[in-house]
């Protein structure tokens, strides 16, 4: 074995109780599979120590129940949702909790972000193509949501949400990247129907 390193677990139980936090942490954030010999290596202890913690720790796992395994495959070791637990994984991705947005729905999101408040009139005439479908979806989503009435034309207006913002790990719009200046200068111009005005 090598020199010690701050990673290295100290002997003992002591050290076996780090070792399996230290794994348990690496392979919480790896997103594919770890081969046995690149963990040994950074933690330089033998892989024989290393393979008999990883093993250890799966059969406690799965003897525990939980809703996730530690399994090896191929390549290595990694963290998988237990097969019983499918459905409702599947059931909370469903419902868009980590659904990716659409390229159209990215676009309308950024027009409603930068312009708000912004009725649906203007979005679709930036974007070139009716988005009705499309701010639906966002409303669904909670990305957006009304914001009173244009007073001069009574047209429904939209902003974003704070979930929005909680999403893109902002405090506040003044913290969006400067893209206005890419969108087109005479939106202004438009009625909510997507005509120019007079």
């Amino acid at each position: 074995m090598g020199e010690a390193t701050a990673t290295v677990p100290p002997a003992g139980e002591e050290g076996r109780a780090r070792l399996r936090r230290d794994l348990e942490a690496v392979l919480m954030v790896v997103d594919q599979p770890v081969a046995v010999y690149d963990l040994a290596r950074a933690f330089d202890l033998p892989v024989e120590e290393v393979e008999a913690t990883l093993e250890e720790l799966s059969r406690e796992y799965t003897a525990q129940g939980r809703g996730f395994d530690l399994r090896q495959v191929a390549e290595g070791w990694r963290f998988y949702t237990r097969p019983e637990c499918a459905d409702v994984v599947e059931h909370f991705l469903r419902d868009g909790h980590e659904v990716r947005l659409t390229q159209a729905a990215l676009e309308t999101l950024a027009v409603v972000a930068y312009r708000q408040p912004v009725s649906r009139g203007r979005v679709s005439a930036v974007r070139g193509v009716n988005c009705d479908g499309v701010m639906r979806t966002l409303v669904l989503r909670g990305l957006i949501e009304e914001a009173g009435h244009d007073p001069e034309s009574g047209a429904l207006l939209y902003r974003t949400t704070t979930y929005f913002l909680e999403r893109l790990g902002l405090r506040g719009l003044d913290e969006l990247p400067d893209l206005a200046p890419f969108l087109p200068d005479d939106i202004e111009g438009l009625d909510d129907t997507g005509e120019y005005t007079t």
